[in-house]
């Protein structure tokens, strides 16, 4: 060949006699074939050849089988954000005239997302405790699809009742929809406790180091992942290699930081609830929050992210967050710093007065994502701006 061929064709030495440590990356855009038919079925099925890929990559494979594992699922398909997963899941399920059954705490983007459905699709949803299966029942007719839950609501915390909701959704022949992103697999695995499909943002505690955005839903049926992957594929949400290749390092350290956020958020959250700036704080590992009996019997642990609310409000919660030299005002969570925002003007914007006050959210609530930084030098910055809220 001509160095003009040769720059381009470049040789691909096989490896063999060995295994690599790590999961090598796969940063390549399609696949080549010598069949016509193999590549043909390669693209008709997620389990067949590598192809192309929006539609599979081995990177990408290894990571949705370590998080399906993970979770207890028999696949899953991984996204390139926390709400391409959600999305995937919802528009791959529901179409419109159907109807949806949501808890009442919601992250704000997907609550943003069900009032899409609803404006655009004709999609009905009604809301219900996350804890109360009577509801649940009651809610439900012959258009309803699916329910959807969180294992830790964002930003204050509920735990649902994943057992009681689950079994409800079920006599009902409804799928649901688990959000585990807070918990984790290694605090809660939502399929255990009857759940048809988990989703996670990937960005959060699985990653684990704030230098990746991406998102996951794992199944416990095999015809609903086919399904859901038949659309997501289209819909264009897959995974890029790089991203999953991050993911897989930061996944193998994720039991061991998960004990530290939770045990530094309870520290943090113990000393808000006795400060007298602080009037509330929504942390299920506290015995006055509303989910702290739940928590106990679903949960090994109640999670990194707590949410307080001050006197002050709104002015009170800005002066804090101009005030911490540790803490850092950004979005996003479960990376190993510890960061803040205000839910009512950043990740829960799209909600007016009635829908925050239904999540718990005020004008005066801070979000703490705490991190994995020692919990004496987290609690002196927390204190010295509390002085200024």
């Amino acid at each position: 060949m001509r160095p003009e061929t040769r720059t381009v064709r470049l040789p691909q030495p096989p490896v063999t006699g060995s295994t690599p440590i790590t999961v090598p990356l796969y940063q390549t855009s399609g696949f080549v074939f010598d069949d016509a038919q193999a590549m043909a079925e390669g693209m008709s099925r997620p389990d067949g050849a590598f192809v192309y890929g929006r539609y599979s990559n081995p990177t990408v494979r290894s990571l949705e089988e370590a998080v399906s594992g993970l979770e207890g699922g028999v696949a899953a398909i991984a996204t390139g954000s926390g709400m391409g997963a959600i999305n995937s899941v919802l528009l791959g399920l529901l179409k419109p005239g159907d109807h949806l059954i949501a808890q009442e705490a919601l992250y704000g983007g997907t609550a943003a997302m069900i009032n899409e459905l609803v404006a655009r699709f004709g999609v009905t949803v009604t809301y219900v405790p996350e804890t109360d299966p009577a509801a649940l029942r009651a809610a439900a007719t012959p258009a309803t699809r699916l329910v959807y839950l969180e294992t830790i609501a964002n930003p204050v915390g509920q735990v649902a009742d994943l057992p009681a909701m689950c079994a409800a959704a079920r006599e009902l022949g409804l799928t649901t929809v688990v959000d585990n992103t807070f918990a984790t697999p290694v605090l809660c695995r939502p399929i255990e406790h009857g759940a048809d499909i988990v989703v996670h943002s990937l960005t959060k505690y699985i990653s684990g180091h704030t230098d990746v955005v991406g998102g996951i839903a794992v199944f416990a049926d095999d015809a609903l992942y086919r399904k859901v992957w038949h659309f997501a594929i289209e819909l264009g949400a897959s995974a890029d290699p790089f991203a999953a290749w991050l993911t897989l390092r930061g996944l193998q350290t994720l039991a061991l930081r998960m004990e530290r956020h939770c045990a530094n958020a309870q520290l943090v959250a113990e000393r808000l609830a006795d400060h007298p700036k602080v009037t509330k704080v929504h942390y299920a590992g506290l015995p006055g929050h509303a989910s702290h009996e739940v928590a106990a019997k679903l949960l090994s642990g109640s999670g990194g992210v707590l949410a307080f609310d001050l006197a002050g409000g709104r002015q009170a919660a800005e002066a804090f967050m101009r005030s911490t030299r540790l803490v850092l005002l950004a979005p996003s969570l479960g990376g190993v710093e510890t960061l803040m925002l205000h839910p009512a003007s950043t990740s829960h914007r799209a909600l007016d007065e009635a829908e925050l006050a239904r999540t718990g959210i005020s004008q005066g609530t801070v979000r703490l994502a705490v991190g994995i930084e020692h919990a004496e030098d987290l609690w002196e910055d927390i204190a010295q701006a509390l002085d200024n809220a």
